[in-house]
């Protein structure tokens, strides 16, 4: 194990930096997830959320923006070890979306139950 290092600390986050950015040069649905992620957050200070709801809508965020960062490093590796089509390759980037959109259906499903009765009220 290396010895810790503040300077080799800071340039990672530079490297995740320029991962997110690669991502949300790539992926289009990326863009989805952010509009997404504007509205929850706009529409919890429009409605005052309590704290824990607060927890709850930024850890359903937080859960799609993982799958999709994940799905897309899954994508570029994929990618690099099978430039020309597999079927297996395709199958595994078929699944790793599908993971996406579970995640984001079950993302707006905590949406819904959260901020529906702060709507009605």
């Amino acid at each position: 194990m290396s010895k810790f290092k503040l300077k080799a600390r800071i340039k990672s986050f530079y490297f995740a930096g320029r991962g997110i950015a690669y991502m949300m040069q790539s992926q289009h649905n990326a863009w989805i997830h952010a509009l997404g992620t504007l509205m929850a957050i706009a529409l919890g200070f429009i409605c005052k959320l309590q704290t824990i709801d607060w927890c709850i809508i930024l850890l359903a965020i937080m859960a799609v923006w993982t799958a999709e960062t994940l799905n897309t490093a899954l994508e570029f590796l994929a990618d690099v070890t099978s430039p020309n089509f597999h079927p297996l390759v395709a199958k595994a980037k078929d699944v790793a979306a599908g993971a996406v959109l579970i995640t984001a259906i079950c993302a707006g499903i905590i949406a819904l139950i959260i901020f529906l009765p702060y709507l009605r009220a």
